[in-house]
């Protein structure tokens, strides 16, 4: 994953499934796409929204991160 572009936290705000059509969530620094998730249409799942890095919030999530394993990385939080 060394590899992958870096995007600011402003590119990632954008990819929030109102701006523009891609949906992103961040976690740990990698930048995941989410668009397909039947779970992140129009870019809010639950209370969370995307376009935002949500490392923090999925200590209330009932799932762990292996749940990003699902998605493709396409960047790096920089």
């Amino acid at each position: 994953m060394t590899d992958l572009p870096v995007f600011t936290r402003s590119q990632l705000a954008l990819r929030n499934g109102q701006d523009k059509p891609q949906i992103w969530v961040a976690y740990k620094g990698i930048i995941y796409d989410v668009t397909e998730s039947r779970l992140w249409r129009n870019g809010k799942h639950y209370e969370h929204w995307a376009g935002q890095d949500l490392t923090e919030e999925l200590a209330d999530a009932p799932h762990t991160a292996v749940v990003f394993e699902k998605f493709v990385a396409v960047g790096k939080l920089g």
